[in-house]
């Protein structure tokens, strides 16, 4: 049956019948398909509006994917076997930013990201210590992707999520390492709370040595707690497992940048164990594990003498420089002052008497101990602004991106078109004209360079005389 007074919003036909398909009331215009209007519950025939089903009272289901991510939340927490207010308070963040602008129109994997930041969030909150490591193991999903969309959900829903310290972290990663007894056989099996405590203070004497500083937590804690197991009983068999060996051993996986970590604080143990002042031996990196009790035990006071011999040591390097600079510079001043005194110097001096007091009038800072021109000072300073000193090598212990500063970029200027006019500068200009120095010693080879070509003129001549004879 056809409807009067309706028009199709795609075409404007008014050619529009009731389609009761699948018991289902809608209206549906005959030239181009376009459903005008569907779900209408009431058909008033005294002209009442038709009711669509968005617009009822009647009760709404809940959205499957708001159901499957707080079922993703609750499975979450169990497995972290967290509190009931953790858990509470992760459904009630996941429904506030499902619901959110910036979150309803996502795709399905980043709304089962958010889920792991939801948990992240409020278990650093209620102060339940667990790192983003662990979430994105769980998720399976890239670290990176998901610290980025946690940054994200903590800005928009002005969420306030304390830092947490790796200290904090340790004892809670330090269990997934399977070396008691009960797994392990003796000789390697050691004590939880011995290895905690070990790896802790090895984690702030590489918090102290900047080491910590910008760097991910689990290569940390790994490192540690290695150290930690090989120093509490350095035995041969302990000292000589490789990393990958103690983590086959307590069934873990291995992390890449930790061997990398394991290096840098072994080196720190080896600085501090050279200032304990009972120690005869030398201290290497094989025979520093003898020596990390003492040296977390008096690490401060390690600390702080380590400072200051690196700081004498500096000093002296300073001295010596400063000295060997001095006897160069005496050194260049006793070899000029005969070479001005020769008789050829004098005679030369003589020739061009005017020329020189002109010049030495004109330029009377420029003598003889200053003979670079103005073109290799300029060259002077802009080498030292290209490689500027990495002042970070210079110290015991610095930041690593002072140590291993990335090389800025150096924007060359463009290429432009050579005519022929353009301004020569000052200093391009000073670069051509000579020194008082220079130009005597260019007079003075002019006059060696005469005096060494006339005995051969002299003989051609005599020579040439005596051919016609």
């Amino acid at each position: 049956m056809s409807r009067s007074g309706l028009s199709c919003p795609g075409c404007g036909s008014s050619n529009i019948v009731d389609d009761d398909l699948y018991s289902q009331p809608q209206l549906v215009c005959v030239d181009c398909g376009t459903v005008v209007s569907e779900g209408a519950l009431a058909d008033d025939p005294v002209g009442g509006s038709d009711v669509s089903y968005s617009r009822t009272t009647a009760a709404k289901t809940e959205c499957m994917n708001l159901k499957k991510g707080l079922q993703r939340v609750k499975a979450i927490c169990r497995i972290l076997r967290v509190r009931n207010e953790i858990e509470n308070l992760s459904e009630t963040y996941y429904n506030q930013a499902y619901q959110h602008v910036s979150f309803i129109k996502v795709s399905l994997q980043k709304k089962e990201i958010l889920t792991g930041c939801c948990v992240l969030v409020s278990c650093r909150q209620l102060n339940w210590p667990i790192t983003m490591g662990t979430i994105s193991y769980l998720l399976d999903v890239d670290p990176m992707l998901l610290g980025s969309i946690y940054k994200e959900m903590v800005k928009i829903l002005n969420i306030e999520a304390p830092i947490v310290n790796i200290t904090d972290v340790i004892e809670t990663h330090a269990q997934e390492y399977k070396i008691s007894s009960l797994h392990v056989p003796e000789e390697f099996a050691e004590d939880s709370k011995d290895l905690t405590k070990r790896a802790i203070a090895l984690v702030e004497l590489a918090a102290d040595s900047w080491i910590v500083t910008g760097r991910k937590p689990i290569p940390i804690m790994m490192a540690a707690i290695y150290l930690a197991w090989q120093s509490l009983k350095p035995t041969k068999q302990r000292l000589k497992f490789s990393l990958d060996k103690f983590c086959q051993l307590a069934q873990v996986n291995k992390s890449k940048a930790a061997l990398k970590r394991i290096a840098e604080i072994k080196k720190v143990l080896c600085k501090l164990g050279k200032e304990i002042p009972w120690l005869r031996e030398a201290v290497t990196t094989d025979n520093v594990f003898r020596q990390v009790e003492d040296i977390l035990q008096y690490r401060y006071a390690l600390l702080r003498r380590a400072l200051r011999t690196h700081e004498d040591a500096l000093l002296e390097e300073c001295k010596a420089s400063c000295d060997d600079s001095l006897t160069k510079q005496t050194d260049k001043a006793q070899t000029s002052e005969p070479v001005e005194q020769t008789p050829n110097s004098s005679s030369v001096q003589q020739r061009e008497p005017n020329a020189g007091e002109a010049g030495e009038a004109a330029q009377p800072g420029d003598g003889d101990h200053d003979p670079c021109t103005v073109s290799e000072a300029h060259s002077d300073t802009l080498e030292r602004q290209n490689t500027a000193p990495n002042w970070g090598k210079s110290v015991l212990f610095a930041p690593p991106c002072v140590i291993h500063a990335k090389k800025r970029r150096v924007e060359q200027p463009e290429l432009q078109d050579v005519t022929g006019k353009e301004e020569i500068s000052d200093s391009e200009i000073d670069s051509y004209i000579r020194t008082p120095q220079e130009a005597r010693d260019f007079a003075l080879m002019q006059k060696m360079l005469s005096a060494s070509e006339s005995p051969t003129t002299h003989r051609t001549g005599s020579i040439s005389c005596r051919q016609p004879n």
